[in-house]
């Protein structure tokens, strides 16, 4: 059985705007394999995720990206829903923080509109991936190979890179992601609060 023991997964989304179920989902998928998820986003307090275009739930913030280092996590999950990672890309401390986790080699997984704040970090030039359709050309003019498929692990460069496109894609991208998060090496000196 694969395990995330010892592992913990900052989830990054904004205040608001987050596709709940892009949320859930994968956190789920982290716990259920041992792991420690944390929430993360721009401002302390709570987010509020959406049903598409609809009001969904609530949800607590563990801490604020600013305070925050790569070095405290092992791995990197972008939930999608429009606003949110629209509202992520114009974030400086949230961008460099993204892109910290390419840098130091660690997987990134990112789904639906998720990738746009993968653009902003400049992190997507040469990557095969996918995502929500309307982000086609975003991609291609970043440099990424865009393909439509309901998942794409792209090994191509110094991280593990995860995408798909859509809710319905999630069993797909929640057992690549947890497959991938635990052939990272846990984090030795993390900090993160549990």
């Amino acid at each position: 059985m694969i395990t995330l023991q010892g592992r913990t997964v900052a989830f990054l989304v904004a205040p608001e705007g987050t596709e709940q179920v892009e949320l859930t989902r994968p956190w789920q998928a982290v716990e259920e394999a041992g792991g420690t998820p944390r929430l993360l986003s721009t401002e302390s307090g709570e987010i509020q995720a959406f049903h598409h275009l609809d009001r969904g739930d609530r949800f607590p913030v563990d801490a604020v990206v600013g305070d925050e280092t790569v070095d405290d996590y092992d791995a990197l999950v972008l939930p999608g829903g429009v606003a949110n990672p629209d509202l992520l890309r114009t974030d400086p401390e949230a961008v460099a923080f993204v892109r910290g986790f390419f840098a130091a080699g660690k997987p990134v997984a990112a789904i639906c509109h998720g990738p746009w704040t993968l653009i902003e970090a400049d992190v997507v030039r040469g990557r095969t991936m996918t995502s929500w359709p309307s982000l086609r050309t975003d991609l291609g003019n970043a440099g990424a190979d865009w393909v439509d498929r309901e998942l794409v692990v792209c090994e191509g460069g110094n991280s593990v890179l995860i995408t798909s496109r859509k809710p319905d894609d999630l069993d797909a991208f929640d057992d690549a992601l947890v497959t991938h998060f635990a052939r990272q090496a846990p984090a030795e000196h993390s900090t993160a609060r549990h």
